[in-house]
């Protein structure tokens, strides 16, 4: 299988209070956008937070991407962008499986930096970091992982990950990446507010499909089975 680094371009691109990246027609260029999140890994069910560092998927998350390979099967997918973290690539790989296309890696698509908390449970997080977590709630957008990056921060590489994407001759490009770099692409995609954007959730199971010229989304899959406690497993 084939994989290669984009080339790295110069944007210049900030994001205030509304995705910017499609107000000059640039997403236009595509006709759809396929968005993916990894499958599952041993760390979503264990609720620990990954951020840069890596787990291997799930039987469940190798499901999930072998699902996602037939669903995606002819739609006219032509050409795939994946983060470079292990999970992602994974992912990628078992779908690229139906489809027989070069895998384009793209730095920015990395998950959110988590600095001190990654690897770590919420309960880790709360003993070691007491009070952290709320104000993060108070202030999700700006507020930054300890030694990491904010959502601010990804928004910023989300604009450059599509900028670099647009670079290349697919018009209906298939993107790999991560649920929380996956809502800062969603924001610029559908020109959503910061906030609007952030409530966004995109389960393991699901691939969503984005009209640029419309900012229609839909999603193509079916939901996974929650948690016990009916959550994802995944820091919001």
């Amino acid at each position: 299988m084939r994989y290669r680094r984009c080339a790295v371009l110069h944007c210049g691109i900030c994001c205030p209070s509304r995705g910017t990246f499609g107000q000059d027609g640039r997403v236009n260029s595509w006709d759809t956008v396929f968005l993916a999140r990894h499958g599952q890994t041993q760390w979503n069910l264990q609720r620990r937070k990954q951020g840069r560092l890596d787990s291997a998927l799930t039987h469940d998350g190798v499901a999930q991407a072998r699902r996602h390979a037939s669903a995606l099967q002819g739609r006219g997918i032509d050409g795939i962008f994946v983060s470079p973290l292990g999970r992602a690539i994974a992912t990628a790989g078992i779908i690229n499986d139906a489809l027989g296309l070069e895998i384009d890696v793209v730095d920015e698509l990395a998950e959110l930096d988590h600095g001190q908390f990654s690897g770590m449970t919420d309960e880790q997080v709360d003993t070691q970091f007491p009070g952290e977590r709320q104000r993060r709630a108070a202030d999700k957008y700006q507020w930054r992982f300890p030694g990491g990056e904010s959502y601010a921060d990804a928004d910023t590489r989300a604009a450059q990950a599509l900028h670099r994407i647009r670079h290349r001759p697919a018009q209906r490009p298939l993107i790999v990446s991560h649920e929380m770099i996956g809502r800062m692409l969603q924001r610029h995609l559908l020109d959503l507010a910061p906030q609007a954007a952030l409530a966004r959730a995109h389960p393991h199971d699901v691939v969503f499909q984005i009209d640029p010229a419309t900012r229609e989304c839909r999603s193509i899959g079916l939901p996974p089975a929650p948690l016990p406690d009916g959550t994802s497993g995944e820091v919001r």
